[in-house]
């Protein structure tokens, strides 16, 4: 019985041990990074804790709230609105926020995430209201900028912040959905015809310049040519100019070379008649028809007879002698 009482005794420690643990490591709270708890005594706010750990009271303390810092994105079902034109359509929107206190968050409103849809579109309806359709798919930043600023004002009292509120889908009626797409068809295929004309046009600009530049390219070569053909007839002419001068320029030298030697020789007027009568000799060897020869010349040439005779003369007598 001692033994049985004994082990009873030591199982009932070991449990009393195990639960006061237990009991214990409820006490101790760890708070995670961009998280916070909302903690209550007895019913009643008692703190918000931050990132670290935290003890609690057993039994008389609780975590009333965990609460997530970090940003956070709601994605709202689209909501019917009515423009200023009448013509109603579905914008569904974006809400990105952020709990900026705790304490409000936990005791301003009793479902934050709905309140904010329900002030989303109520704001919503209010601004597009105010706007007429072309104005409406046209306006998605000024209607974003105005919906962040009235549920930021809307949302504080809550803690919580609004950052920016996008329009994701604007949905217009069937109808005018089809004369939108039609109206995009018929500016796609305005702005295609537009494309291929000024492609044509480039083209065909392109070819007259290409015409243009081909015509100018010719004409220069054709000047080219023409330039250098004249500058070689030019360079021939002036070659042939220069040996024509050389030749004569020779011929004067050598007539004066010949005089000057004449005289050098003390020829009397009768050996440069002589000369003169060879030149005309050669004359009359060309295809002249008539021939004046000077007066001195005629003379001259009787004189050379004479002398011929007289030299014939002599040798006949001297052949008779032998």
């Amino acid at each position: 019985m001692n033994t049985i009482t004994g082990l009873t005794g030591f199982f009932g420690i070991i449990i009393f041990l195990i639960i006061v643990l237990l009991l214990l490591a409820s006490c101790i709270k760890i708070v995670p990074q961009a998280h916070a708890m909302v903690v209550e005594r007895l019913g009643a706010y008692l703190a918000t804790w931050s990132v670290g750990i935290h003890f609690k009271m057993p039994f008389i303390d609780r975590v009333a709230k965990r609460v997530i810092l970090k940003e956070q994105v709601v994605d709202f079902a689209p909501q019917p609105v009515i423009t200023k034109d009448n013509v109603t359509m579905r914008i569904d929107t974006v809400v990105f926020f952020q709990i900026t206190d705790p304490k409000l968050y936990a005791y301003g409103v009793e479902n934050p995430i709905m309140a904010i849809e329900n002030l989303t579109a109520t704001t919503l309806r209010n601004i597009i209201g105010d706007l007429e359709l072309d104005q409406t798919l046209t306006s998605r930043e000024t209607i974003n900028t105005k919906m962040r600023a009235s549920l930021d004002m809307a949302t504080d009292p809550w803690g919580i912040k609004v950052n920016r509120v996008e329009l994701k889908n604007i949905i217009p009626p069937a109808a005018i959905q089809d004369a939108m797409e039609k109206q995009m068809k018929a500016e796609r295929e305005r702005r295609e015809a537009i494309l291929i004309a000024e492609g044509q046009k480039k083209s065909t600009i392109l070819v007259a310049e290409g015409k243009k530049e081909s015509a100018i390219l010719d004409a220069e070569a054709d000047k080219q040519a023409a330039i250098l053909h004249a500058e070689a007839e030019k360079e021939k002419r002036i070659k042939e100019a220069e040996g024509q001068a050389e030749a004569i320029l020779k011929i004067q030298q050598a007539n004066a070379d010949g005089i000057r030697m004449i005289k050098e020789a003390g020829a009397d007027n009768a050996v440069l008649q002589l000369k003169s009568l060879e030149a005309f000799a050669k004359a009359a060897d060309g295809k002249a028809t008539k021939i004046i020869i000077p007066s001195d010349i005629q003379g001259i040439a009787g004189l050379v007879k004479s002398l011929a005779e007289i030299a014939e003369r002599d040798d006949v007598k001297s052949d008779q002698k032998e």
